[in-house]
């Protein structure tokens, strides 16, 4: 079986993330590369939103971009400006077909669909595959949305909704997220933050239905694309191995907070071609542990106070939203992360961090 210098197990977001940047700096001129992957072709099947906060390899790829945003909860809108870090949305079509146009011209990338086709002994692996063990006590973003467009021009293109929590709760933290594409498309989400094993949260497409007909009073619309996933809201199993580096959720790259997690995969495929030569002794690339701690009292809060959770990510808008911004993206200061703590209704806060 053919040996590679590089395996890269998944040909997803990440996989192809890190392929792409290792070719593109030519490190692959003199390496051979596998990707593993099984699905039979690439097509669109999810779409990548976040903040512009770093450049990314990608802007071909955004289907839209917005300097305007806003919060809802019941009987309150908080309108809020994001000039400095325009909001990006990538249409993973765009992407899967502009990388792997790159790589099919580089003989020393090839494709497989199971790592038992060749001989991984010698290779040095980046695995994109996360091991979960199932918990029901774990918390999962979990969603479906779809694309619609209407008969009349309906939506403010300039503006996107982020948070609109002016829909049934069901003891748990619910949403409903807007992207309007243009005066009569949009994509249309239903996110829930919850234990994964309540299947009475996922009726989405009833949901949906409901708050296009119902809230947006959307009468006349067709759907044209849909798209349904998951986000594990607690770091999979890891355990390390020699020449063997997890990326993407695998590796830790998603916000537990927030669920983000397209531009840390950039941040990380740029870390691994920075350090290619010497990756077997390179430091272990990760979300800052500031994030990893607050994460991990706010997700406790959320588990805990699921009824308050509106009216706590309402209020963290009302500071700065270049500092919410940041924050959330993993780029804020000391003095922007204080601001946000001192937003938040402190005595919860402070149980769950001695809890």
């Amino acid at each position: 079986m053919k040996e590679f210098d590089y395996i890269i197990i998944g040909g997803g977001c990440a996989g192809l993330s890190l392929a792409y940047e290792l070719e593109v700096h030519e490190k692959l001129k003199d390496k051979t590369l596998a990707i593993i992957e099984p699905r039979q072709e690439y097509k669109k099947d999810k779409t990548w939103s976040f903040w512009k906060v770093v450049p990314h390899n990608f802007d071909d790829c955004v289907k839209k971009n917005w300097e305007n945003f806003s919060v809802n909860i019941p009987g309150k809108t908080n309108y809020l400006e994001c000039k400095n870090y325009p909001y990006q949305s990538i249409d993973s079509g765009l992407f899967y077909q502009k990388i792997n146009n790159r790589l099919k011209e580089n003989k020393n990338i090839s494709f497989f669909k199971d790592i038992t086709e060749i001989n991984t002994r010698n290779s040095f692996i980046f695995n994109s595959v996360s091991e979960i063990k199932k918990n029901h006590l774990n918390l999962w973003q979990h969603f479906c949305g779809v694309e619609i467009e209407t008969n009349n021009n309906f939506f403010d293109e300039e503006i996107f909704n982020l948070m609109d929590f002016d829909c049934d709760q069901r003891e748990s933290v619910h949403f409903f997220y807007t992207l309007p594409y243009s005066k009569n498309k949009a994509l249309v989400e239903t996110t829930w933050l919850s234990k994964m094993n309540d299947n009475s949260l996922k009726d989405y497409d009833n949901q949906i239905k409901e708050y296009i007909e119902k809230h947006l009073k959307i009468k006349n619309y067709k759907i044209t694309y849909k798209e349904e996933g998951a986000i594990p809201l607690f770091y999979p199993l890891h355990k390390k191995e020699k020449n063997k580096i997890n990326i993407g959720t695998a590796g830790g790259m998603t916000r537990l907070s927030t669920g983000y997690t397209f531009l840390n995969i950039q941040e990380h495929s740029k870390y691994i071609r920075e350090n290619i030569e010497n990756i077997s002794n390179s430091k272990k690339f990760e979300i800052s542990k500031k994030y990893q701690f607050l994460d991990d009292i706010f997700l406790r809060v959320l588990n805990r106070h699921p009824e308050k959770m509106s009216d706590i990510f309402f209020k963290m808008f009302k500071a700065s939203p270049k500092t919410v911004i940041r924050f959330l993206s993993n780029k804020s200061n000391f003095l922007e992360d204080l601001s946000i703590i001192f937003k938040m209704p402190k005595w919860i806060f402070i149980k769950a961090l001695f809890d």
